[in-house]
């Protein structure tokens, strides 16, 4: 009987999401503290998730990027690459870590499949490119969703976004502008990624994941009270701080 000899390993085309951790000071004790703010309260639901270190925010500035990587790894957050201008490529890739390339995100009206594998839930959202003038045209319109959303999916508009079925656990719906969602609440919802501290989130059943408007966060592991889980909500922002609030329908 012969035997076919199996390759030892394959090289293939691939594409990765990854999160962007996007640096906008140079100061890595403020780095560090920020972080601290942001993750220690939840280190389970942040752990090993993977990120580019994004400098592209920092122009003229410069910063050890290896001392980036070992501070994110601190965080239990996994740095893969650095994402860079071509002037900064000269200083940043003199550490450990490759570049990597950005690809355009997908059609936003074309839910993910669902993985053959639960993900870890991100850290934060995917963070969009900077508002263009067509964008902004864009974000004008409305997208509506009328279908369920099952675990693994993600829907991205860049203005509001209304979502007339269940958004179940891990489940995720971006926007740039609101997000109103006329069913369950499970999984995650993400406003005014673009940094609109004026977005909402407006749900009639309150049960999420995972919530953010203008990038700040509050996750499961934080109880919500009574009055408001499982109930018709709306979540704003009030000086960086999230409120969450009974949604009066009649």
């Amino acid at each position: 009987m012969s035997h076919k000899k199996l390759p030892y390993f394959e090289l293939r085309n691939s594409t990765v999401d990854t999160l962007l951790f996007i640096v906008k000071s140079t100061d890595l004790s403020e780095l560090r503290a920020e972080l601290a703010r942001r993750y220690e309260a939840t280190p389970g639901f942040f752990a090993n998730d993977v990120v580019a270190i994004d400098l592209r925010r920092l122009e003229n500035e410069r910063i050890p990027v290896d001392d980036v990587a070992a501070l994110l790894n601190e965080f239990r957050l996994r740095p893969i690459g650095i994402v860079a201008t071509e002037a900064q490529q000269e200083w940043a890739g003199k550490g450990n870590l490759p570049f990597v390339e950005l690809r355009e995100r997908r059609d936003a009206s074309k839910p993910a499949a669902a993985p053959d594998a639960p993900d870890a839930p991100p850290a934060t959202p995917p963070s969009p490119p900077p508002v263009s003038e067509s964008t902004a045209k864009v974000a004008a319109t409305t997208m509506v969703i009328d279908k369920p959303l099952r675990s693994g999916q993600q829907i991205y508009a860049p203005g509001d976004l209304v979502v007339l079925g269940l958004v179940s656990f891990g489940a995720e719906v971006i926007a740039a502008g609101s997000i109103h969602i006329y069913a369950p609440l499970r999984g995650r919802a993400l406003a005014g990624v673009h940094g609109d501290h004026e977005a909402r989130i407006f749900c009639t059943c309150f049960e999420p994941e995972l919530i953010a408007v203008a990038g700040i966060y509050r996750t499961a592991e934080n109880p919500l009270p009574d009055n408001v889980l499982g109930k018709p909500v709306q979540v704003r922002l009030n000086q960086e701080k999230l409120i969450i609030e009974p949604l009066r329908l009649t």
